[in-house]
């Protein structure tokens, strides 16, 4: 495996209070979220807490506030879900993307890496297949997520984005993959290291993850998703190849297709 891959895919590593440990950074009252709620989510209501349908964890005290992972997981029973918002309060852009996702992800267990920009609840809004609501979280401290300077110089970037890795495995008797896209996803707070001028907003703003024809997880997103994003996730495998589609805001795309790993 790509050394990359293999560095992305421990940062996304499961943590250990995640397993059975009580977490000590429930989502905090916010006065950011009261006025976003509607305005920005569109939700009149508080939608209920409930671990029994959704959880979502996430470091404390982040190590890099630009790369911090979250995880969304049920447990097993809970009703299935066919879409979710990740909300980052505090950020410029609050709401990082939106997903959808099909039966095969089911029960969901789905991680990804956000950028945080400063002390924030961390949350997401999920929907059940009969239409009801749910909200998890977790409070991070973090800060500078959306400024922090690019991991790689502009030759670089041109060179390498759009590239993709895919690496399937199983861990409990579920198929678990691994989507890795390079691509810088500038924020548009960024400074290019050299020219010391702001680099404009670029990111991938759709994505979309099929398994032959049955499709498992679209995303629309903003500028609060990591650099080089990382999709971890487990699933119903069916033997059929894995298509990438991929889109930015500067109308690039991308297409790969991964060939089921026989034997």
């Amino acid at each position: 495996m790509k050394p990359w891959l293999i560095a992305a895919a421990l940062a996304l590593a499961t943590p250990v209070w995640a397993q059975g440990t009580p977490p000590d950074n429930p989502m905090q009252p916010s006065p950011t979220w009261d006025d976003i709620r509607e305005s920005v989510v569109g939700l009149t209501t508080e939608p209920p807490i409930d671990a029994a349908v959704l959880d979502l964890t996430a470091p404390h005290r982040a190590n890099d506030p630009a790369i911090v992972p979250v995880h969304l997981l049920q447990p097993q029973g809970a009703p299935p879900l066919t879409a979710a918002m990740v909300v980052v309060d505090e950020n410029p852009a609050p709401v990082a993307a939106e997903y959808t996702f099909g039966e095969a992800l089911m029960p969901l267990d789905f991680e990804i890496r956000v950028r945080v920009d400063r002390y924030s609840d961390v949350r997401t809004i999920a929907t059940t297949a009969d239409g009801a609501q749910v909200m998890a979280g977790r409070f991070v401290k973090a800060a500078g997520g959306c400024s922090a300077p690019a991991g790689k110089n502009m030759a670089e970037v041109t060179r390498t984005m759009g590239q993709m890795r895919w690496r399937a495995s199983s861990k409990d008797g579920r198929d678990i993959g691994t989507l890795m896209i390079r691509h810088p996803n500038f924020s548009g707070l960024q400074r290019d290291q050299y020219t010391l001028l702001n680099i404009p907003a670029h990111f991938i703003d759709t994505l979309e993850v099929r398994q032959g024809d049955q499709m498992l997880f679209t995303m629309s997103a903003g500028i609060s998703v990591a650099e080089d994003p990382v999709f971890r996730f487990a699933y119903q495998a069916n033997g059929q190849p894995i298509h990438v589609h991929v889109e930015d805001t500067e109308g690039n795309i991308w297409d790969e297709t991964f060939q089921p790993v026989s034997g």
